[in-house]
């Protein structure tokens, strides 16, 4: 199997490396490419070029415009990443018969409502990030090519700047921190989300089936504010330099910390179908995020910050 990836260096794409290695010979690209290929989205040119010269059997797309905030106002550059890039990647993987494995997520919906969001439910995105990502999974599926796509949410990993990193870095820092306490979702690990793409590719291939769109994090729910706190109990527990006591996380509304872009507050996805189609059971929140929390601290704490 020949796989192109690209957005390599992001936190799910780094992780893909190593869980799609054991599938084929892997091409994995950057923005920066390798100065042979290009993988940088808003060179639409060049990306094509490179899909014609590699001619992979499968083409997976790490690669996003993620800044929520900055989406707002960098609208031309959002849509281009996020919803022109993933046409021209559909009709390129159509023309080669190869297989398109995309990630979207939880931000094409408005966040109404306490139940878990189904692929089938009607999105509504509250933001320019939301609304070009579901732009880009409509024009994958418009496209005919035979294609994966992923939502997922709240996503985390040992490497790169995400909720965990930013947490224990405040938390050595503040005697006291305000955390919102009106989002649900559930904190999904990049590592997951790699093994889990694995497992559904290598089935989806060998079958030449379960084309379609799939919602993929792990169980459970929690909001930032108990994210917050668990991240830094176990944090401190590990010996990390943790400032913040307990009763000094207090929890806020979205009100009271706004932001540039709107964010959903109910991020929970249901998963059974991702579950049901490919056999596999998503762990509990808690697991996957006690294992990249130790991960880290193990690399900190043996790095002198103490």
């Amino acid at each position: 199997m020949r796989i192109l990836l690209l957005g390599s260096n992001g936190q799910v794409g780094w992780e893909l490396q190593r869980a799609l290695a054991p599938l084929g010979n892997v091409t994995a690209l950057s923005r920066e490419g390798n100065g042979d290929f290009s993988g940088d989205l808003t060179q639409i040119e060049a990306i094509v070029a490179t899909m014609r010269r590699l001619a992979p059997n499968v083409i997976v797309n790490a690669a996003a415009h993620t800044a929520v905030d900055r989406a707002e106002s960098e609208l031309e550059k959002s849509s281009a990443i996020n919803s022109s890039a993933p046409e021209v990647l559909a009709a390129e993987a159509k023309a080669l018969g190869a297989w398109l494995v995309h990630y979207s997520t939880d931000y094409v919906f408005d966040g109404s409502g306490t139940r878990p969001w189904q692929e089938c439910d009607s999105p509504g995105p509250v933001n320019v990030y939301g609304r070009t990502k579901l732009d880009g999974e409509r024009a994958i599926q418009q496209s005919g090519c035979r294609h994966l796509i992923f939502r997922t949410s709240w996503v985390y990993a040992a490497r790169g700047t995400n909720f965990i990193r930013t947490m224990l870095r405040l938390s050595a820092e503040r005697d006291n921190l305000r955390v919102i306490n009106d989002q649900y979702g559930a904190p999904t690990g990049a590592e997951l989300i790699a093994d889990t793409t694995a497992l559904a590719l290598r089935q989806s291939v060998a079958q030449e089936n379960n084309c379609g769109l799939y919602h993929l994090a792990a169980k459970g729910e929690t909001t930032w504010f108990d994210y917050a706190r668990h991240l830094i109990s176990a944090a401190r527990d590990a010996g990390w330099p943790v400032r913040t006591a307990d009763d000094d996380i207090q929890p806020i509304t979205s009100k009271e910390f706004p932001t540039i872009a709107k964010r959903p507050e109910n991020s929970r996805l249901d998963t059974s179908r991702v579950e049901a189609t490919f056999r596999v059971k998503m762990p509990e929140w808690r697991i996957g995020v006690n294992r990249t929390l130790n991960e880290i601290l193990a690399c900190e704490l043996k790095g002198g910050r103490t």
